[in-house]
């Protein structure tokens, strides 16, 4: 049986950014070995929860919309862009659904942010804005190689890429992870700024990474990319449902 990976459209209200952005994520997945289980963002919360039940891992995309700066109690500064209600409630369903059950969790860009926020991280509102950093982290969707990063050893990130400490990644984000959430460590930065690259969380038996790059554009040319992918591909044909143990009644 196909791992079946649940992953929600990108957004609400930009039917081109889904439209050029969602089939990258399909074909990463299937080229991993998986099917994409493609969760519309205008579904009832019930039918959701449907889908849900028979899948073995969740994706959260990148968006062309922030989080925000409500969740993480900041007042939204000029540079900070939109919020995308129908896309953020439908990623706390399927986070819900993922923490609840320690389903697999792969966050891209925004989802990896919207991972930290929820939880109770806080962003960089705008990395010019805030930083003022000299590393451009949005050259554009076909630069390849923007900048480079530097792995935790011990992760589960420099376990996927067979412990390699260095690489090259492309950037499309103005955002990044300010504190960060529960739980969670950081895994990856940007050397010239610090800027936070990857988080995951810190648990033996629970895969939830989050990256801030985009591995799905890069899939076919990029070793980093397509070892991300595996890794969590291959943490969702070993998850399990666990069983529910009954709570003890009181005689």
């Amino acid at each position: 049986m196909s791992i079946r990976i649940a992953i929600p459209e990108p957004t609400t209200a930009d039917a081109a950014y889904n439209a050029r952005s969602l089939p990258l994520y399909i074909s990463a997945l299937q080229s991993a070995g998986a099917t994409p289980v493609v969760i519309p963002l205008h579904e009832r919360q019930d039918r959701v929860a449907r889908v849900l039940a028979g899948t073995q891992g969740v994706l959260l995309p990148g968006s062309g919309f922030d989080v925000d700066p409500e969740r993480y109690g900041e007042k939204r500064i000029p540079a900070c862009g939109p919020a995308d209600p129908g896309r953020t409630a439908v990623d706390e369903l399927l986070l819900q659904d993922a923490f609840n059950l320690h389903k697999p969790i792969l966050a891209i860009c925004h989802g990896a942010q919207t991972l930290n926020v929820w939880l109770n991280g806080t962003l960089i509102q705008d990395l010019k804005t805030v930083l003022d950093t000299p590393v451009n982290h949005a050259p554009g969707r076909d630069v390849v190689n923007a900048h480079s990063i530097c792995i935790a050893s011990g992760s589960r990130l420099s376990s996927a890429v067979n412990a390699t400490l260095e690489a090259e990644c492309n950037s499309s984000h103005h955002q990044a992870i300010g504190r960060v959430g529960d739980n969670l460590r950081v895994t990856a930065v940007c050397p010239q700024d610090k800027v936070i690259e990857a988080i995951e969380l810190d648990s033996a038996d629970h895969f939830a990474v989050g990256v801030q790059w985009h591995p799905e554009r890069t899939y076919t040319m990029s070793s980093l990319s397509h070892a991300l992918f595996a890794a969590f591909i291959q943490a969702a044909e070993t998850w399990h449902l666990r069983p529910i143990v009954p709570s003890a009644i009181s005689a």
